[in-house]
C-alpha cells in the first residue's frame, strides 16, 4: 500500500512500551508525526530520537505528538526511553503490519545488498487525519526531525 498526501491516513492500533493499545484515530485534532525507524538503541535510530527529543518543547508549541513505530518488543522500547530519556511514545508493530500499511516494510537495497526490513520513513498527520506530507525514505536520521518540524510550522 502507498500512503498517499491528502488521503486520509490509515487506523491503527499498537501497544507502548507498558502494553497500552494507543490508537491513532484517538489523536484526531491534533497533528501527528508517525515515523518508523528500524531498531531501538542503534546509531541512526538513537540520533533520530534524540533529535525528536531534543526539539519536544517546539513540537509540544506546535500541538504536535510524536509517535515512534518500530518492530520492537515493549522491553526494548521501555529501555530506549529510559535510557535516552525519551519524553514521546513508541509503539510496538512486532507483526510489522502497520508498518506495511504505510510502506514502511519492505525491500531495501543497503550498499547494494537487497534485503526486506524497516524502511526509516516519516509520515506527517494534520489534525484532520490527513496526510499532510510523507517522507517515503529519510536519508538522514540526524537531521530529518528538524525538518519535520520545519514543515509542521509551514501548514
Amino acid at each position: 500500500m502507498s500512503i498517499q498526501e491528502g488521503t486520509q491516513a490509515p487506523d491503527f492500533t499498537l501497544p507502548d512500551a507498558k502494553g497500552v493499545a494507543h490508537k491513532l484515530s484517538d489523536y484526531r485534532g491534533k497533528t501527528v508525526v508517525v515515523y518508523f525507524y528500524p531498531k531501538d538503541d542503534t546509531p541512526g535510530c538513537t540520533k533520530e530520537a534524540c533529535g525528536f527529543r531534543d526539539l519536544q518543547a517546539e513540537f509540544d508549541n506546535q500541538n504536535a505528538v510524536i509517535l515512534g513505530i518500530s518492530p520492537d518488543p515493549s522491553g526494548d522500547h521501555r529501555a530506549f526511553i529510559e535510557k535516552f530519556g525519551l519524553p514521546f511514545t513508541l509503539l510496538c508493530d512486532e507483526d510489522k503490519a502497520v508498518m506495511t500499511a504505510y510502506g514502511a516494510w519492505g525491500e531495501k537495497n543497503m550498499y547494494g545488498k537487497i534485503s526486506v526490513g524497516v524502511i526509516r520513513s516519516t509520515v506527517l498527520i494534520g489534525p484532520d487525519g490527513k496526510v499532510a506530507k510523507h517522507w517515503k525514505k529519510v536519508a538522514n536520521a540526524e537531521t530529518h526531525p528538524a525538518k519535520v518540524l520545519e514543515a509542521i510550522q509551514k501548514l
